[in-house]
This record gives C-alpha cells, sequence and structure tokens, in this order.
C-alpha cells in the first residue's frame, strides 16, 4: 500500500540511526510490526491466571 506520511525529521533520523535501516518504508514497517506485537502481547496478558493449563505429558520409557 503506498501512503503518504507527515513524519518528524528528527524522529525518522534517529530512527534509522538506530535500526541502521536505509529507507523510511523499513522503518515505519518494523515500527508497526513492534506495535502490533506489542498489543497482542498486553491482550494475552489480560488471560494471566484466568486460564487453568494444565498438561501432562507421558512419555514410553
Amino acid at each position: 500500500m503506498k501512503t503518504t506520511l507527515d513524519l518528524p525529521d528528527e524522529l525518522m533520523t534517529e530512527a534509522m540511526q538506530l535500526t541502521k535501516f536505509k529507507t523510511n518504508a523499513q522503518v515505519v514497517i518494523l515500527a508497526l510490526q513492534e506495535f502490533v506485537k506489542k498489543n497482542k502481547v498486553a491482550g494475552l496478558k489480560a488471560y494471566k491466571d484466568k486460564v487453568d493449563f494444565d498438561v501432562s505429558i507421558h512419555l514410553p520409557l
């Protein structure tokens, strides 16, 4: 998807230096991926101590 964004130059420059990426698109893609991952993890944390997950594995000797 092609999108035009007005991003702060200083923020983009700092992000590119930290990531060593060469394009703005790479930085934005990484930021979006991290945002999605963070929110998925937060959603899973809502189930902490609410799900009884007992797994017993019996392996033959």
